[in-house]
């Protein structure tokens, strides 16, 4: 059964935005993603969220044409009364970060793929950057 790993918004961007350095260790898992070796799990907030800041620096077409071929290689999780709920009454110092957190747990999710990990300080998912997963990922095949 293939991982299922939520991406936080941050990374998203880095990926339709295509920003340097960042951009090529989340095309890679993508690329897994869309190979059907991950399940990309990823909140509707993201959706919202990147579209508004990729609509700054480009055509507010080609944005939402990114998100549209995005969302054909990821599963978009429920944000339900629940999980605000959850969100509204934890620990976490940031919202949206408590959001993402719980929609992460509630879609079972084995790990989240962050590059602001101080902001998931509470979770008891394992957090992980683009390049430590794909280092993960290279050692366990080595194990195999």
């Amino acid at each position: 059964m293939s991982k299922r790993i939520f991406l936080d918004t941050n990374v998203i961007l880095d990926f339709l935005g295509e920003r340097k350095p960042f951009y090529e260790a989340i095309a890679k898992i993508a690329t897994l993603g869309e190979k059907e070796y991950l399940i990309l799990v990823v909140s509707p907030i993201s959706f919202a969220t990147v579209n508004y800041f990729l609509s700054k620096f480009e055509n507010s077409k080609i944005a939402r044409e990114k998100l549209r071929k995005f969302k054909v290689i990821c599963e978009v999780c429920s944000l339900n009364e629940h999980t605000i709920e959850k969100g509204l009454n934890s620990s976490f110092k940031d919202f949206e970060d408590a959001l993402q957190y719980f929609s992460a747990t509630e879609s079972d999710c084995e790990l989240i793929i962050t590059k602001n990990g101080k902001d998931f300080k509470k979770s008891f998912l394992p957090i992980m950057t683009p390049n430590e997963f794909l280092k993960s990922l290279a050692l366990e095949e080595f194990n195999k």
